[in-house]
């Protein structure tokens, strides 16, 4: 007897709601399992859900231009013969709200009505954590808003309580709030002035990009929220320019473009790895540092919509060669659009390079939590003296902002003329 299933939104990161841009399937069309189904549109990222499993495509439940969270139904299927689901779970309910707010109801998953058969169907959404709990937990936890993938099981097989539930909530509820954040933003300043541009002269009106409304909001509040210094430097990369272009055919064949930002990204883990506190974040009431014993690196990419911050993960253990490569897979899917929020998640440090592009040196601002970040701009050549004479060399300038509150002008100093050191001469990294 066939088998009609719900398709949900599965987990897509700390995102609210993201806009619904195509229905890649009609009803009728049969699918197997990993096809894309839908296209998602977030503030930074373009993602395919894929299909659960194979099977025809019954009833679409979405349409373009609809808003989707977590646990939308996009559609139902009738599973082929065979054919097994990813994961099978109740729909998940909102986590906890960081302050005391009314939860909204979650839908109860209703069985699809069917003509040839009376059976349920089932909601299919993939998940990492595979949950155990009762139904009346899982119906205690839905009453209070609790994300059962974020509770910690005490029962048989790890098998969550309802202690487990109500342990969980008190631990959210005691968290302080708010003591680091920077809120009411303003400061009590009177608000811009409302004017008519239109009595000086023609204007034209643009909205806009997501990713620019988003990163305005982000750049303003960790403006104000983190107290910036910018420590400012100029390095000497003859050599190592004279290096990476000798390097840059043997890179090739790899099917790599070698460019300096893998180099920078070495000088930058050996310089955490050296200064601890750069490697960082504050907790959430500003009483304890977070050191990080994990290496993921972000790099600024530029896109048509505004520039989006992709994370090399475990920087530490990869050679220069895997940098690249990797650098230039999550350029692509940022330009294309098609980068997951996973992949912008986690960093520790930010290197934003506008080498390519020009300038001298620019104060960048903090990705928070991460503690700093280094600008780079273009290289010139220019005169040093070497004690003797003046000679040509290739000066880098480099821009490191970091957030006072947790490194002092001494260890900015510090990091800059260690960066220095070590791009000065890579021989450095392996003492």
């Amino acid at each position: 007897m066939p088998t009609v299933m719900e398709v949900r939104v599965p987990d897509i990161g700390n995102f609210a709601e993201v806009d619904v841009i195509e229905i890649l399937v009609k009803e009728g069309d049969v699918v197997q399992a990993e096809d894309s189904l839908v296209s998602l549109e977030s503030d930074k990222a373009t993602m395919d859900i894929p299909a659960p499993f194979s099977g025809t495509v019954k009833a679409i439940r979405i349409k373009v231009g609809d808003k989707a969270a977590e646990g939308t139904l996009i559609l139902t299927m009738e599973a082929s013969a065979g054919a097994s689901p990813v994961a099978v779970a109740e729909k998940p309910a909102a986590p906890v709200a960081p302050v005391a707010a009314p939860v909204a109801p979650v839908a109860e998953i209703k069985p699809v009505p069917q003509a040839a058969s009376t059976a349920p169907a089932q909601a299919v959404v993939v998940s990492s954590k595979t949950v155990h709990a009762s139904p009346s937990v899982r119906a205690f936890a839905r009453e209070l808003g609790v994300d059962l993938t974020q509770v910690n099981g005490s029962g048989p097989k790890r098998r969550l309580l309802k202690e487990d539930v109500q342990a969980y909530v008190k631990a959210e509820l005691s968290k302080p709030r708010g003591a680091g954040a920077a809120g009411g933003l303003n400061f009590g300043l009177p608000s811009l002035p409302a004017v008519d541009f239109t009595k000086f002269g023609e204007i034209e009106v643009k909205a806009l990009s997501r990713i620019k409304k988003l990163s305005g909001a982000n750049l303003h509040r960790n403006w104000v929220a983190s107290p910036h210094v910018t420590q400012f430097e100029e390095v000497d990369i003859t050599d190592l320019e004279a290096f990476r272009k000798g390097m840059q055919d043997e890179a090739a064949k790899q099917g790599v473009k070698l460019t300096l930002l893998p180099f920078l990204m070495k000088a930058v883990l050996a310089g955490l790895k050296t200064y601890p506190e750069f490697n960082a974040s504050l907790s959430e009431d500003g009483e304890s540092l977070v050191l990080k014993k994990y290496f993921h690196i972000g790099f600024a990419a530029d896109t048509p919509d505004g520039l989006v911050v992709p994370v090399i993960r475990n920087a530490d253990q990869k050679g220069i060669i895997d940098i690249s490569r990797e650098l230039g897979v999550l350029s692509g899917k940022a330009r294309e659009k098609k980068i997951s929020p996973a992949d912008m998640q986690g960093g520790c440090f930010t290197i934003s390079s506008l080498g390519g592009i020009g300038g001298t040196y620019f104060t960048p601002i903090l990705n928070s939590p991460e503690v700093a970040i280094l600008g780079v701009s273009r290289a010139s050549m220019k005169p040093v003296w070497n004690g003797k004479e003046f000679v040509p060399r290739l000066m880098l300038p480099l821009s490191l902002s970091y957030d006072h509150r947790v490194i002092d002008g001494a260890l900015g100093a510090r990091m800059t003329s260690f960066l220095s050191a070590v791009l000065s001469d890579m021989r450095r990294l392996l003492l």
